[in-house]
């Protein structure tokens, strides 16, 4: 009995050790030598860089530029999360119970979904090209082509630092929103449909019953995707670089920590400073993800 017990665990060991070895070496390895070529002058070419200690972490606190991209992640932390779930918790509680009969969803409840999932299916590069083109300053573009139409000056949606920011902000959300419509669609289905007939019969309305029933249901959901879509805003590179002016431009006012990190390590070929940049990165997305679950916590509601 023991010979075979050891042989189960040996067995079931050998299965587990290939991915924890993987993930050592791909995952857990690289982050260590990170920290480590943080506190180097390394520049990608010498197999010996000087150790310099907190030097490069000490420079990131007179960098006016690496504050500005903190101030843009910080930004995208609060408004990303924030904006997007407000809107897919709407649209989730249309399309599964705001219908007119009962607490049924609105008519072609499936259609919609596949379209609001269709962001998703795009890789981020696509679209931040598509939406380039839609912010074109021009009459080509898809936004200024009828404000020009109509007489009105164009809008610099790429080019002015005004509105730049918030345009990237809304092609996040764009893209973003789909997802967590078909996630809190999922969330919904699995409520019973008697809770909210009993709602009804209590009397309760639309809106009471959103506040009420579906959103403590669907709380720990929310939880997840707020956490998500807090990572997702500490990673914007693609959108940022392909979309905007000068990779972050029009004077840095959308540039983030991810181009920044990029622009140090293969366009300066400051690859230290660059790693102490990933460093910082690194725990405010962790922080963010401790914060948010620790602050997020109540008590699971049964069902």
């Amino acid at each position: 009995m023991t010979f075979n017990r050891y042989r189960r665990g040996l067995f079931i060991t050998s299965f587990l050790a290939a991915p924890v070895i993987l993930y050592l070496v791909y995952v857990i390895s690289p982050n260590i030598q990170a920290f480590y070529i943080a506190m180097t002058d390394w520049r990608g070419v010498s197999a010996t860089p000087a150790f310099i200690g907190l030097d490069n972490f000490e420079r990131l606190l007179g960098d006016n530029v690496f504050w500005k991209a903190v101030g843009h992640n910080a930004a995208l932390l609060v408004l990303l999360p924030v904006i997007t779930i407000i809107i897919a918790l709407f649209f989730a509680f249309l399309l599964n119970v705001g219908g007119q009969q009962g607490v049924s969803g609105i008519r072609g409840s499936t259609f919609y979904r596949v379209v609001f999932f269709f962001p998703q299916v795009l890789a981020v590069t696509i679209v931040a090209v598509l939406f380039q083109q839609v912010f074109r300053p021009d009459a080509s573009g898809m936004l200024n082509g009828p404000l020009m139409a109509l007489g009105l000056d164009p809008i610099g949606f790429l080019s002015d630092s005004s509105f730049a920011f918030w345009s990237v902000l809304g092609v996040l959300v764009w893209q973003a929103v789909g997802f967590y419509v078909v996630l809190f669609s999922a969330g919904l289905a699995s409520i019973p449909k008697e809770m909210f007939e009993a709602a009804q019969i209590d009397g309760a309305g639309r809106i009471s019953m959103f506040f009420r029933v579906t959103l403590p249901l669907l709380w720990d959901t929310v939880q997840v995707a707020w956490v998500y879509l807090g990572i997702l805003a500490m990673d914007v590179f693609a959108i940022v670089w392909v979309m905007t002016v000068q990779q972050g431009g029009p004077d840095w006012s959308t540039t983030v920590m991810a181009a920044e990190i990029y622009r140090n390590a293969f366009g300066y070929f400051r690859f230290g400073y660059a790693s102490a940049l990933g460093v910082v990165m690194f725990l405010f997305t962790v922080g963010f993800a401790i914060l948010s679950l620790r602050l997020s916590r109540r008590e699971r509601i049964e069902y």
